[in-house]
């Protein structure tokens, strides 16, 4: 599905990196496989405030900052709540988007109800969605 997400945008490139990597599998580890493979590209992580404010509990969190420029989401003017001091983000940048309430969960729940996914999913998805008869009752 992330595949047939991406297709459609020449911006995007799927990577297999953390499915081909044995065992868990930590943001640090696949920053560190991008900058050995990319070693001039200008990396960003893009994350929500929600992740953000929980970064100082991720996994080598001051690598993660070093590795690449965090984007930070910022729905609603959410900002950094509850960030705790201290914690290095390196030089995070702050972007303003729209808030969209689309989870999987709805999308799951629209589905079995036999509901338009309409703009919840691209065309391509909401294709497999279908053909493969995902979220609907058994």
């Amino acid at each position: 599905m992330v595949r047939a997400a991406a297709a459609s945008d020449p911006r995007f490139e799927v990577s297999t990196l953390e499915l081909d990597r044995p065992g868990p599998s930590y943001t640090v580890d696949t920053l560190r496989e991008l900058r050995r493979s990319l070693p001039d590209a200008d990396l960003f992580l893009i994350v929500g405030t929600d992740q953000f404010a929980a970064f100082a509990t991720w996994r080598e969190p001051a690598a993660v900052a070093e590795l690449a420029r965090l984007a930070v989401m910022d729905r609603a003017g959410d900002r950094a709540a509850g960030l705790q001091p201290g914690v290095p983000v390196g030089d995070a940048v702050f972007v303003p988007v729209r808030r969209v309430d689309v989870s999987s969960t709805d999308v799951r729940e629209r589905r079995r109800a036999g509901q338009d996914l309409g703009d919840s999913v691209p065309e391509a998805v909401r294709a497999i969605i279908e053909r493969e008869r995902l979220y609907s009752d058994p």
